[in-house]
């Protein structure tokens, strides 16, 4: 009888990472579950040290580099667990945090996907995320990204999307929308998820209770590397390409407009940042007429509506304005200080 839970952790070269990782997961309160490590053809020994001292966790080792999506989406294939759970390599978990999760999926039948508190790794005191926003602007956002954790995200709450750092899914999910788009290969991949799960009619909810200790960005060299930068734009208007609904695209086009004119400023003040920007849009132009088949099928399958999809990302904005409104406040504070 399969395990209820396969936990799936990706990895690329960052063995550094796995031990911490790996240990944590073996003092999990929750005990039914399985740890598949999915190795991208790292070159530092990953799959080695991992049957050397994890002999417990399932090792699947790719021939090449599959990125993000590639890596989970073979763990996934492997597993026949009731529940999926993504897990970054680059983190530490409370002991409750897998139980929390499953106690969450229980409680919530009609929710298809569960979200972590991800807590900043080096500041505990600190959050790296509570739920992912999609705004009006089809700008992505973390929700309580680089905020004092003061107990504002304590409460359950159903958000747009959960960050696969540290998320459960239904199996049930991946059947009915599909895995994770490999031509995404990282950076957005997630929220692609989450938005194809919501247009399916699956919610997502927030679980305070399920901490996790997040590094962030361990494989590409941390948000603002060009790495980070080329992918996020590429993916984030791909992201629109696939999932938005015309009637709301035309709805929201002009905060969209602003929001790439934002987005180009923020990423030119950056080393790079300016090629990475325009290597990404060349990369979305090149990937367009697969993306608009893909969407095809996507908005011929919805069962959601236009309302209730406008509303949803009308609150998604209203959440994300406030968290971004802290997360300054704070930063001020600090400098002050």
């Amino acid at each position: 009888m399969p395990p209820r839970v396969t936990v799936v952790v990706p990895n690329w070269n960052t063995k550094e990472f796995l031990g911490p990782c790996l240990r944590s997961l073996r003092g999990q309160t929750f005990r039914d579950f399985e740890t598949v490590v999915v190795d991208g053809a790292s070159t530092d020994g990953s799959v080695e040290f991992v049957g050397e001292n994890f002999p417990e966790a399932r090792t699947i080792a790719l021939r090449e580099n599959r990125g993000f999506s590639g890596a989970v989406n073979a763990g996934i294939e492997a597993s026949e667990a009731e529940f999926v759970v993504l897990l970054n390599n680059d983190t530490e978990q409370d002991p409750g945090w897998l139980g929390t999760l499953v106690r969450a999926a229980e409680r919530h039948p009609a929710a298809g996907l569960f979200a972590s508190k991800l807590v900043d790794f080096r500041d505990r005191n600190r959050l790296d995320g509570a739920g992912d926003a999609l705004r009006r602007s089809g700008l992505p956002y973390r929700l309580g990204h680089g905020e004092v954790d003061r107990g504002q995200f304590e409460v359950e709450e159903f958000v747009f999307g959960a960050c696969a750092a540290a998320a459960l899914y239904r199996r049930s999910v991946f059947d009915e929308v599909g895995l994770f788009d490999e031509d995404f290969f990282a950076y957005c991949e997630d929220g692609d998820v989450s938005f194809r799960a919501q247009l399916a009619g699956h919610r997502c909810l927030y679980a305070p209770g399920a901490v996790v200790y997040h590094v962030g960005g361990a494989s590409t060299g941390g948000k603002r590397s060009a790495t980070a930068t080329r992918l996020g734009t590429r993916n984030g208007l791909l992201l629109l390409v696939k999932n938005l609904p015309a009637p709301l695209a035309w709805r929201f086009l002009p905060s969209i407009v602003l929001g790439q004119i934002s987005r180009l400023l923020v990423v030119s003040l950056s080393p790079g940042g300016l090629r990475a920007h325009l290597e990404g849009l060349a990369g979305a132009w090149r990937l367009l007429p697969k993306m608009r088949e893909k969407r095809r099928k996507i908005q011929n399958t919805r069962r959601v509506s236009d309302a209730y999809l406008r509303e949803l990302l009308v609150r998604s904005s209203r959440r994300a304005a406030e968290s971004r409104r802290r997360r300054i406040k704070d930063s001020l504070q600090a400098g002050i200080r």
